[in-house]
């Protein structure tokens, strides 16, 4: 019986994962968190039964306590810690921002088995969370459909790569121009024509900046210089990514836009199984597939990741805080969706970066940007 401590148990990829260890025996769920969404988070509860719950408030705490008196609450900070390092076993971090890092922090230090689908994690702290995975002798699979493809085309070669190859669908304005940007609406931005997601991710899809984020943790991830991890658009979603090696040979990962592969891949490594609940890949059916060259003026967003990655000390932190303040000033109605790209612009041009930073001052940072930034719209 293998223990998973899931964070961020009622969002898009946490009730995926859900799905995968309710059809496999030889999990058991011993710990979760969750935010906001109390309903349900009371049904996983009652479900799965986890020895220990992190909320996000002490009220919220307080309601579950009276409804599952047989389990163990936290909440805040304190008690996301606390989820991620309760039991010994696998952590699954599916939580969405910054404040996903601490808890891999903490749980990598408790020399858990970390599967990851918080992009901020490696993206902010890249460094901190390679040397600390040494440290500490344990491993970190990604989940993510892009970063999970690269990781199984890297296995199933002999090294020696060229370049990493990584896709991504255009999101739903890839056929807009930039004039007919300027006024698109949040319904709009949050219509993926292949994924269900989460409102962050989604619009992070429609700006790409999704994609930068990717390539940052791809660096992080297999080492790779960034001149060497290329972008292209693949409006299909089909293959997810390849590996380019020295001899010129490619491999390439294909499967229909299906989350709950990753995950399971991500479980059961370096094992595979059948899952009977997944659609198989027929490609007489779809025909064709198509790919475009990258456009870096249509999405500046993912020249600005590029940058920010070979920068690298705090410019990573920066151009993650800025563009999670900025999507959320968006989904809010706060801004316009091109307003979004010159925020994170702004945030990069004018903070001071620093070499190889401490993870405090990663913090630091992190609320520094967030803060300009929200003082400047006047959002408490």
């Amino acid at each position: 019986m293998r223990d998973i401590c899931l964070l961020g148990a009622t969002g898009s990829i946490g009730t995926q994962v859900l799905e995968i260890i309710k059809g496999n025996k030889e999990y058991r769920l011993r710990n979760i968190a969750f935010g906001k969404n109390t309903e349900l988070g009371s049904k996983i509860i009652e479900e799965f039964r986890p020895e220990y719950v992190s909320v996000l408030s002490e009220s919220d705490m307080a309601v579950l306590q009276r409804k599952h008196p047989g389990v163990k609450f936290g909440f805040g900070e304190e008690g996301l810690l606390q989820a991620a390092t309760y039991a010994q076993g696998t952590l699954i971090n599916a939580l969405v921002g910054m404040v996903g890092v601490l808890p891999t922090v903490a749980a990598i230090k408790n020399g858990m088995r970390i599967l990851l689908a918080n992009k901020e994690t490696l993206v902010v702290a890249g460094e901190i969370i390679n040397q600390l995975l040494k440290e500490y002798h344990t491993e970190l699979i990604p989940i993510d459909s892009e970063l999970s493809a690269l990781h199984q085309c890297l296995h199933a070669g002999s090294g020696d790569v060229e370049r990493l190859i990584i896709t991504a669908s255009g999101g739903p304005f890839r056929n807009l121009t930039r004039d007919e940007l300027e006024n698109v609406s949040v319904e709009d931005a949050l219509r993926h024509p292949n994924w269900k997601m989460g409102p962050k991710i989604t619009i992070d899809t429609a700006t790409m900046a999704n994609k930068g984020l990717e390539v940052i943790e791809a660096h992080h991830l297999f080492g790779i210089d960034y001149d060497r991890i290329e972008t292209i658009i693949h409006p299909e979603s089909i293959v997810h990514g390849m590996v380019e090696f020295k001899d010129k040979s490619v491999i390439a990962q294909l499967s229909v836009p299906d989350m709950r592969l990753p995950i399971q891949y991500a479980l059961l490594h370096p094992h595979k199984k059948k899952n009977p609940g997944f659609q198989a890949l027929d490609l007489a059916e779809i025909g064709a597939l198509t790919f475009k060259k990258m456009d870096f003026e249509r999405y500046p967003l993912l020249e600005m990741a590029y940058r920010a990655g070979k920068a690298g000390g705090l410019m990573p932190a920066v151009f993650n805080a800025a563009n999670e303040v900025a999507v959320s000033l968006f989904l809010k109605r706060r801004i316009k969706f091109l307003e979004i790209e010159e925020i994170v612009s702004e945030a990069l041009a004018h903070f001071k970066n620093k070499e190889k930073p401490s993870l405090a001052e990663i913090i630091v940072c992190d609320r520094e940007i967030r803060n300009r930034i929200l003082e400047r719209y006047e959002v408490k």
